[in-house]
Parts: structure tokens; sequence; C-alpha cells
């Protein structure tokens, strides 16, 4: 054998050793594609364990306050106690009604409604690329308070109340505006995105003085419709909490399947189209889910700011700009933003605080830290 071919076997064997190593190493550490979605099922798997718990543990706080443990086992028996085992009920039997009967929906549509908020502000950041959207941005809130508003002044008898006027009226209304903002801004089968957020603010400041002459006229009930303004959930019930979960879920499952693409929107429309992106349809599937979560979610609460702007900045920035985490992780964020701020609103004082006013004491200072950030990063 010569010199020449006894090097290129020597050296065809240690490259077939070193790509052996390289690929045990590959197998045993895994692929960057593998460790990212390992680290996405990571983060929110803890997420939706840090939701559970705080879920269970507000549930205990308020007027009657109930052990962890008690609160556990109502929850447990009420629900996989039905497919598995019970546990054996030492509790009273009042605690039972506190708990499943008032504290549970109440808690479970805070996480709801908190959770569609943020979602659908994520949505609308990535969409418009502007970190201080909010889900209020096209006129839903405005839109939605006519119809709540006018609910509550017309004499629409006990029983249109039972089954859920405000909340269909509101819902009613949100929808109607923003068919109307789209329409407007709508331009030769486009949807601009600078056209889309000045219709927004027109048809939200008619809608507001629509609210506000509604408001002057009907003093008598001033203070019923303020506190609706100011939102909470007060009033919460499983009727209420089974009518927005549809809504939600089929929003929430449009925006995540398609949520992805906002990574591509992100380096512009110009440019996201050359890449075969479907600009103007995604934008449309996008806005209308959004426009349905957010509506959805208004009609049972009222007006709550802020939990959209919040929770998305704060998963930005813990974790990055990858909305496949940042969708998932804004839901869970918002969620668990809302049912805090709406423990503490319920525990304050003697006499129970619109949970607006709470979130607002919240994410207003967080508001005037991203204006202060961003400043710097300006100048």
């Amino acid at each position: 054998m010569s010199i020449e071919t006894k090097e290129e076997t020597e050296s065809t064997s240690l490259n077939s050793k070193g790509a052996a190593r390289r690929s045990v190493s590959a197998w045993l550490i895994g692929s960057p594609l593998n460790r990212s979605r390992k680290r996405r099922a990571g983060l929110i798997t803890a997420g939706l364990i840090v939701v559970l718990v705080v879920l269970v543990v507000c549930t205990t706080f308020g007027a009657v306050t109930v052990p962890v443990g008690d609160t556990f086992s109502i929850i447990w028996n009420h629900t996989l106690g039905q497919l598995f085992w019970a546990i054996n009920a030492t509790y009273p039997k009042g605690f039972e009604t506190v708990i499943w009967d008032i504290r549970v929906p109440r808690v479970l549509l805070a996480a709801v409604v908190g959770g569609s908020l943020a979602t659908a502000g994520a949505t609308y950041q990535g969409l418009f690329r502007n970190p201080l959207a909010d889900p209020y941005l096209v006129g839903v809130a405005q839109g939605a308070a006519v119809g709540a508003i006018l609910a509550l002044v017309l004499p629409l008898g006990k029983f249109l109340y039972g089954i859920g006027a405000v909340q269909w009226f509101a819902f009613i209304t949100a929808g109607f505006t923003v068919a109307i903002v789209y329409g407007l801004a709508r331009v030769g089968g486009r949807l601009p995105t600078t056209t889309l957020l000045l219709a927004g603010v027109a048809i939200g400041t008619l809608a507001s003085a629509i609210t506000s002459l509604l408001m002057y006229l009907n003093g008598d009930k001033l203070i019923v419709v303020y506190s609706w303004l100011q939102g909470g959930f007060n009033l919460s019930s499983w009727e209420k909490f089974f009518t927005i979960l549809p809504f939600s879920l089929f929003s929430g499952t449009i925006i995540y399947v398609f949520g992805r693409r906002l990574n591509v929107l992100q380096m512009g429309e110009e440019h996201a189209g050359q890449l075969g992106l479907n600009v103007e349809r995604l934008k449309l599937v996008l806005v209308a889910s959004a426009t349905l979560m957010t509506a959805a979610a208004v009609s049972v609460s009222g007006i709550i700011g802020f939990v959209g702007l919040v929770a998305p900045h704060l998963v930005r920035l813990l974790f990055g700009h990858d909305y496949r985490l940042l969708l998932p992780l804004s839901t869970i964020f918002g969620a668990a933003f809302m049912v805090f701020a709406d423990t503490v609103a319920r525990n304050i004082s003697s006499t129970e605080v619109p949970v607006g006013i709470i979130t607002a004491f919240f994410g207003a200072p967080f508001f005037i830290y991203l204006l202060r950030r961003k400043k710097r990063m300006v100048f």
C-alpha cells in the first residue's frame, strides 16, 4: 500500500469516527430544533402548572376563607373525582357551595377573560408591529360599551336580563362596530394598517360619544353603568363561563394555527409577501379572530384595561419575541394576572372594587416603564 493510499484510509477513518461522535452527541444533547421545541414545551407546561396553582390558591380567598386543602378536595370531587376516586368530604357543606357554585366559576371566567385579552393583545402587536397596541385598538371596547349600556337603560324585562341580554347586546354591538371599521379601512381589496387604525379611532370616538350621551340621559342608572364600564366579575356564573368559552376556544385555535406566521410578518409586509405569505388574508383572519375573542371577553366582564398590554410585554421581556412561544405564554400570563387582580379586587376592602381599577394600578406603572424604555431606545 502506498503512503498516499494509507493516509487517505486513515483520514476516512478519522472522518467516520468524527461523524459518529457528532451523531451520538446530537442524539444525546438534541439538535437545536429539538432543543427549541423542548424548551417551548417545557415553558408552556410550567406556565400551565403555575396557572393551576394560582387558580386553586386564589379560590380560597374571600369573605369566607377556605383552607387550601379543602378547596382542592372540593374541586377534585367535582371534576376528576367523578372519573377516578373521590376524597372523603371532611369540610362543611357550606364550603362546597362557596367554592364550587360561587368562586370557581368566577375564577375560571376571570382566567378566560384575561387569557383572551392577552392573546388578542399579542396578536394585534404582531400584526401592527407596534409594541403598544392593545385589544381595544379597533373600537371593540367602545362598541361593546354602547350595547351593554343600551341593555342596562332599556326596560327589557327580567327574562331577557336572565338570559344575558347585557352580554349579548355588548357582543353584537362590538362585532358591528368592528365590521364598520373594517369596511371603512379596506382599500381595493387590501387592509392598510394605518387606515385600519385611523378608522378604529374615529368609530371608537363616535361610540364613546354615544355612550356618554346614554349616561347623561339616564342619570338614575349611572352607578350600574359606571360599574360595568370599570369591569368586574361580581355577577359571574357557570352560564357566563360556558357562554364565552366556545368563542375563546374557537378564536384562540385560529390564532395559534396562523399566529406563528407573525414571525415572518415582523420583517415587513413586502418582504413577507416575497417569501410567499398571503399578508392580506393573514391580517383578515387574525384581526377577525382577535376581535371576536376580545368582544366575547368584554361582553361578560366590562372594559378591563392593560391586561392585553402587560402580559405580552412581560413575556417578551422574559422569553423573547418568537410568536410560537409568545402567544401561548401570553394567554397563560394574562389568565394568571387577571385571576390575581380579581382576587385583590374582592379582598382589598369591605366592598368589592372594580377589577379594572386594580389592573390599572398594576398596568399604568408598567406602561410608563415601557414608554421610558422606548424613549431611551429612540433618543
